[in-house]
């Protein structure tokens, strides 16, 4: 019990250190937009708008209808703009 106590206090040290540093930092938190970046047909990516990774190994992989949908509707929007 004692050692699961000790972890615990541990990790809970570790964290409350990890939160105030990004606190006191000032820094906001950032995601990262993953296999959204590998969708393939597009020029960038859909969530932010950087330019894709030609060599990235998910291009071939992603094969999600919600996105190929948001691409179409993207590229439609470029057409009539």
């Amino acid at each position: 019990m004692s050692t699961f106590l000790l972890a615990f206090i541990l990790l809970l040290i570790v964290t409350l250190g990890m939160s105030l540093g990004v606190i006191l930092m000032g820094k906001k938190i950032k995601g990262s937009c993953g296999g959204l970046n590998a969708i393939s047909g597009a020029d960038k990516c859909v969530v932010c708008s950087k330019d894709i990774d030609p060599d990235s190994p998910l291009r071939d992989k992603l094969q999600c209808k919600r996105a190929r949908q948001m691409v179409e509707r993207m590229e439609r929007e470029a057409q009539q703009a």
